[in-house]
């Protein structure tokens, strides 16, 4: 069996940071690329940002120059920093991972979720 386990969510002001974190556990062999999406009330899931094994990164257009993906390989961990925060950015944020377990094939898995509100 393979969570993912967020935290770090929360209420931050306009213009403020916020650091989201996802740890992976249970049975992995490998994990393959890594993400973060987001859902606001009355919007499809959109990518925020995704990172490969090997550090290669992508982010949604709506958050280039504000948020950075990083991610721990030996802790099975991706964290997203950001910045610059606005009100447009709150939303449910999901962590994302494509993992193989040790029993089973390549899948993808997702969190719970961790609420983000921008606010005044």
């Amino acid at each position: 069996q393979v969570q993912l386990v967020e935290s770090g969510g929360g209420l931050v002001q306009p213009g403020g940071s916020l650091r989201l974190s996802c740890a992976a556990s249970g049975s992995i062999f490998s994990i393959y690329a890594m993400g973060w999406y987001r859902q606001a009330p009355g919007k499809q899931r959109e990518l925020v940002a995704s990172i490969t094994g090997g550090g290669s990164t992508n982010y949604g257009d709506s958050v280039k120059g504000r948020f950075t993906i990083s991610r721990d390989n030996a802790k099975n961990t991706v964290n997203l920093q950001m910045n610059s925060l606005k009100p447009e950015d709150t939303a449910v944020y999901y962590c994302n991972a494509i993992i193989a377990g040790t029993t089973g094939p390549r899948s993808n898995y997702w969190g719970q979720g961790t609420q983000v509100t921008v606010s005044s």
